[in-house]
């Protein structure tokens, strides 16, 4: 099992001072900063199925062996739909002023954020849905590193003039897990969460370097135990001394593997409403073969739990492989509106609630009260 000690900022400067060169990127328009850049129009214009697979096959190569980040210019070749997305969102945001919220990597009041703004704006406006994520763009990008049948997913970000930069972190899924919960996966599994989602981004006004765009550390990908380096100090600092932003126009996109270190930046505008969809993509293998009720299985079985329980029939590792087969285990997904976060990285699970209900001896009729509310809050 990977320990902390094992990791090595040497072994980590080497990989990220690695350097792109354009002829291996051929189909792409340029490289500024080691990253890949794209033209939106041109990619529209080559869209037979033979030219397709071509570019699929590069921009897979960027996100594994390259630097790991992609920008396509003029992602949206139409400017209006972004305009009447942002009309939904400031509807939405209008409806969910005073809501608490939570953001994984900033402190709280710092920017404003829709959560899970994929549905809440398919139902606000289907219309403007219907045109928004219709473009095949996002198809080309999503089956280049997942393949067929992902999922969507986003997360509307706004970051004020003045808004703070987020600590560097990867992304979900390890990425979203402490240390030690880290540790509980081996290595092998780390390496396998990168390949699971796509993380991206739509530009929803014009991103100049003063309004704070994206920092990222090109090639930090490929450092296999960055899901444990990221929060060591030296790592960090190597990040803040090593990262690059790059701008962004209305309606360009950034797609990036989610093990890339990056963190949003600070927003020294004085009067940039910095206004970002935040795309993630989801790998058809990323579920189970049978839909199972946990919560049915984990009310009903409570009452045998806890008569063994009391009689100290349990050690630690049967009763872990018991709550791990019977209550769900995951945070997500789950509403993150609802069940937020708040003093850790990751909501309670139901394995979790299930736990401190045997450890405090709770009834039955408690124990079934808090599930109820566990439940309703991880519903959209």
């Amino acid at each position: 099992m990977l320990q902390n000690e094992e990791l090595s900022l040497k072994d980590f400067k080497k990989i990220c001072k690695q350097v792109l060169k354009k002829e291996d990127y051929p189909l792409s328009c340029f490289i500024k900063k080691n990253i890949v850049i794209y033209d939106g129009d041109k990619l529209r214009k080559s869209f037979s199925k033979k030219k397709r697979v071509f570019y699929e096959i590069e921009l897979a190569k960027v996100f594994e062996e390259g630097s790991g980040i992609v920008v396509i210019q003029n992602f949206f070749d139409n400017k209006k739909i972004i305009g009447r997305m942002n009309t939904v969102f400031d509807a939405i945001l209008k409806e969910e002023e005073n809501k608490e919220a939570a953001d994984h990597f900033a402190k709280g009041g710092q920017n404003a954020r829709i959560w899970n703004a994929f549905e809440k704006s398919a139902l606000k406006d289907a219309k403007v849905f219907v045109k928004y994520y219709k473009n095949p763009l996002l198809s080309l990008v999503a089956k280049a590193w997942l393949g067929s049948n992902y999922q969507v997913t986003s997360q509307v970000n706004i970051i004020y003039p003045k808004g703070k930069a987020q600590a560097p972190h990867r992304d979900y899924h390890l990425g979203f897990q402490e240390n030690a919960a880290v540790l509980s996966y081996p290595l092998h599994s780390q390496i396998m969460s990168r390949l699971l989602t796509l993380q991206g981004g739509v530009a929803h006004v014009d991103i100049p370097i003063k309004s704070g765009p994206t920092k990222f550390l090109p090639f930090s990908q490929q450092y296999k135990p960055g899901y444990l380096a990221w929060r060591e100090e030296e790592f960090k600092n190597y990040f803040e001394k090593s990262y690059v932003q790059i701008s962004l126009k209305k309606g360009d996109a950034i797609f990036f593997n989610p093990a890339v270190f990056h963190a949003g930046g600070e927003n020294r505008s004085k009067n940039i409403i910095r206004s970002v969809n935040l795309l993630q993509l989801s790998s058809a293998f990323s579920k189970p073969m049978e839909n199972v009720d946990l919560y049915k299985i984990s009310l009903n079985i409570y009452k045998d739990l806890r008569k063994v329980n009391k009689k100290g029939f349990f050690d630690k590792h049967s009763l872990d492989a018991i709550l791990t087969a019977s209550c769900d285990a995951y945070s997500f997904p789950t509403n993150l509106d609802k069940d937020l976060p708040l003093g850790s990285m990751t909501p309670q699970t139901l394995k979790e609630l299930c736990l401190q209900a045997l450890k405090e001896d709770w009834k039955y009729s408690k124990f079934k009260e808090e599930v109820n509310k566990h439940k309703k809050r991880r519903n959209s």
